[in-house]
């Protein structure tokens, strides 16, 4: 009851400030102030503005916003988001471009599971709907999940990735992006070993944690002093009585934030004020660059209890990816079953929360795949965000994925015109 109390009590303080943000804006908007001259009447109504948008955005959703693309011929191609398989903790979703004969690459975009939504990748939807049928995994906020649907921890999250490969087929490119990367590579060496006609042709590993300890980063140092008992007392929560998931044990995306906020509290402090300023002066707009960031980056969703804990101990603390000891059911997944996958890693050279080394660790581990069949790539200059929705994605990586998905398009080789890139030739062209 405790832990309801406190996840209702911060849900609370949501609420109440999303209200006071309200009040400020009608109150200071009220048409009689405008014959004011006082600058605090407009500051406080920018205040209201800006406040009751943060605090509400919290809690929603936010839309995938794919419309349409253009096509090569100059039409616009409106688009529909299609449940392919649909799961009680996420969804393999389609996006199907109408009037527009399927495309041969077929991408399966593996999203984070790690307070944010799936929308997320966005704008990497976007870059790759162009040129390929893109579907993408779209987890469930463990609010709305009810008791009964069981359990779901990292186990679990590896078997709804195989059922998704497998929905797919074997003609499949899988891209993981930051926290899946360990599990997607585990998932694709279940195949392997289980069900070795449904694997993916391709598999590219962007900016994940494979092996944690290959780089230090905040990130990794949390991991190693923080105690599981510890960690389970003061971030673990049960949902509230006004979700679906009342009673669920989870890792509230409050809370989350307030991590998040806290990693560069100066930083957001002062886009906050400057938006405040912007909002006073008119300058501001519902689409301008700080709303469209902060839209995504505040909409935050709650985490099962069991997931977040099991990463923690299993990938960061016990290193069961790194040392090739992960296990599903009882039985260990054997990395170096993957023997025709090939597999890319790209990473970036200023990431600070999957710092270079963890995600090419991952290339070792494939002890059964020739060389010709690995490739990486360190993008120069790159965070952690750019190098999968970035500049450094959009005019790099992008491409180099492109080729690395061409050269790898039929099992028995296709003639593409693309050549696998050998493991450390990216890195070191760059």
């Amino acid at each position: 009851m405790k832990y309801m109390m406190t996840y209702d009590l911060m849900e609370s303080v949501r609420n109440t400030n999303e209200w006071l943000g309200a009040t400020a804006k009608a109150m200071a908007s009220y048409p009689a102030f405008a014959l004011s001259l006082n600058p605090m009447i407009q500051l406080t109504a920018a205040w209201g503005e800006v406040t009751e948008r943060s605090f509400g955005r919290m809690i929603e959703k936010p839309d995938w916003a794919v419309r349409s693309i253009v096509g090569t011929k100059g039409q616009d191609h409106l688009v529909d988001i299609i449940k392919v398989v649909q799961r009680p903790f996420g969804d393999l979703i389609h996006f199907s471009v109408r009037r527009r004969a399927p495309m041969k690459r077929k991408v399966l975009l593996v999203a984070p599971m790690s307070g944010h939504y799936a929308t997320l990748l966005r704008s990497t939807v976007k870059s790759l709907l162009i040129d390929c049928e893109v579907y993408v995994t779209d987890w469930h906020n463990a609010r709305d999940i009810p008791v009964s649907a069981g359990k779901f921890d990292i186990e679990d999250y590896t078997l709804y990735l195989v059922d998704f490969m497998r929905e797919l087929g074997p003609d499949t490119h899988v891209i993981a992006i930051c926290q899946p990367v360990p599990l997607t590579l585990a998932a694709t060496a279940y195949l392997a070993a289980e069900d070795p006609e449904a694997q993916p042709r391709s598999l590219t590993l962007i900016g994940g944690p494979v092996d944690p300890d290959a780089a230090a980063t905040d990130v990794t140092d949390f991991g190693r002093r923080v105690l599981m008992g510890q960690l389970e007392q003061s971030a673990i929560q049960q949902v509230g009585f006004m979700y679906k998931g009342a009673g669920r044990q989870v890792y509230p995306g409050l809370l989350q934030l307030q991590s998040f906020i806290s990693m560069n509290a100066e930083r957001h402090s002062k886009a906050f004020s400057d938006q405040i300023m912007r909002v006073a002066r008119g300058e501001a707009s519902d689409y301008d660059a700080h709303n469209r960031f902060y839209d995504e980056y505040l909409a935050v969703m709650d985490m099962t209890a069991e997931f977040y804990l099991s990463t923690v101990e299993r990938i960061f603390k016990n290193g069961e990816i790194a040392k090739n000891e992960f296990t599903v059911g009882g039985k260990r997944v054997d990395i170096g079953a993957i023997t025709r996958v090939a597999v890319m890693t790209v990473e970036g050279a200023n990431d600070d929360i999957s710092a270079p080394g963890q995600c090419i660790a991952a290339l070792s581990l494939c002890t059964g795949l020739p060389d010709s069949k690995k490739a990486s790539h360190l993008e120069p200059g790159a965070g952690h965000y750019g190098i999968f929705a970035g500049k450094s994605w959009r005019l790099n990586i992008r491409p180099l994925v492109l080729d690395f998905i061409d050269a790898n398009a039929e099992a028995a080789g296709a003639d593409s015109g693309a050549e696998i890139t050998p493991i450390g030739a990216a890195k070191a062209a760059s």
